[in-house]
């Protein structure tokens, strides 16, 4: 029986619930599981509760701006992914979120859906990605392990006689 596919989770922070419904309505079907806040306080007990892949935030909101509030995500979900959805773009701003590695992506109000979904796609195959990275990267750090024990325990397991040809010599000495 096959694996089922993780089901991605974002979640979605802005003070101004329309722009929360309009999101909502843009995704309504794509294949995630989509949160929704009104703001940072909210949005970190929703943070608390599930194993969010992807936080998008807006930028200004009145009990704290979306770049303090995504410092804060990094320090305490350093795993989640970050970006800024903001009708205020900023130069600026852009260069320090981005440059400071707060956030992963940075979009603009009003946004295109078709934009939006594509960059949540792609989001997601880099989560994807990096999944399977550290998947390989802990097989290779196992194997490396592995033969350095068969070494310590068996000194001179991992050495091998060859001809010129490259063949592999076996003298009767060496069984």
């Amino acid at each position: 029986m096959e694996e089922k596919e993780k089901k991605f989770k974002v979640l979605f922070v802005d003070d101004e619930a329309n722009v929360l419904n309009a999101l909502r309505r843009s995704l309504r079907k794509e294949p995630y599981s989509f949160f929704f806040a009104q703001g940072p306080e909210e949005a970190l007990d929703i943070l608390k509760e599930e194993d969010i892949d992807l936080v998008v935030s807006d930028h200004l909101m009145p009990a704290m701006d979306g770049l303090s509030f995504l410092k804060m995500v990094k320090s305490l979900y350093p795993q989640v992914l970050r970006v800024i959805l903001t009708g205020h773009a900023d130069l600026q701003l852009a260069i320090q979120a981005i440059n400071e590695g707060e956030v992963f992506k940075f979009l603009t109000k009003p946004w295109d859906d078709l934009d939006l979904k594509i960059t949540l796609k792609n989001i997601f195959d880099f989560i994807d990605l990096r999944r399977e990275n550290q998947i390989l990267l802990e097989t290779v750090k196992k194997q490396q392990n592995f033969i350095e024990k068969l070494e310590s325990e068996h000194p001179g397991i991992l050495s091998v006689k060859r001809d010129e040809s490259g063949a592999i010599v076996l003298d009767e000495e060496d069984l």
